[in-house]
């Protein structure tokens, strides 16, 4: 799932939500936003126009999302702690804070995965403007279990055009009910 996330409202918006997954994948409160080893390839690109605290890392990555990523100390510091471990970048104490530089082998693995950079901050990008902040992501569960509901009707029901069209009926009064709710 996580290969498609960029495209996931291009290519047909129920499918990622068939498995009960939200289009960023399915542990955590929302979905894991962030595939394995990903969150370290977002941190070092970060840190490629120049050195940061954590703190500013969190920040940056919850703006990156438009508010869908909340970056914990918890997910981010232990990352960083690798990175420094793998050489990557560096830390020195400054003003009470610890700040991370992005060393040359970090920048090196900047070039060698820009690709899989790009697609994060595609994601990151895509994934907010879906949401649209914490208001959407609020939304997000009840709405993917009213289109779960929908397509698992649907499956068993294809074939027949009654069943079919009350459905439709169904989303359709569930819609105008939303918008009365929005004008008001």
């Amino acid at each position: 799932m996580y290969g498609r996330c960029g495209s996931w409202w291009r290519s047909g918006m129920a499918t990622p939500f068939v498995g009960g997954g939200f289009p960023w994948g399915r542990a955590g409160r929302w979905g894991r936003f962030f595939g394995s080893g990903e969150i370290r390839l977002a941190l070092l690109s970060m840190l490629e126009s120049g050195p940061k605290h954590g703190y500013e890392l969190m920040k940056e990555l919850e703006s990156k999302s438009n508010g869908v990523y909340k970056a914990s100390a918890g997910a981010i510091y232990p990352a960083l702690q690798q990175l420094e471990d793998e050489g990557l970048v560096t830390s020195d104490q400054s003003q009470g804070k610890r700040i991370y530089t992005l060393t040359d082998a970090g920048k090196a693995e900047v070039q060698r995965e820009a690709e899989t950079i790009k697609r994060i901050w595609y994601r990151a990008q895509d994934a907010g403007s879906w949401l649209i902040g914490p208001e959407g992501a609020e939304m997000a569960r009840p709405a993917a279990a009213v289109m779960k509901a929908a397509l698992r009707a649907a499956r068993a029901h294809w074939h027949d055009s009654a069943k079919m069209n009350k459905l439709r009926e169904i989303l359709d009064r569930a819609k105008q009910e939303i918008e009365a709710v929005e004008k008001n």
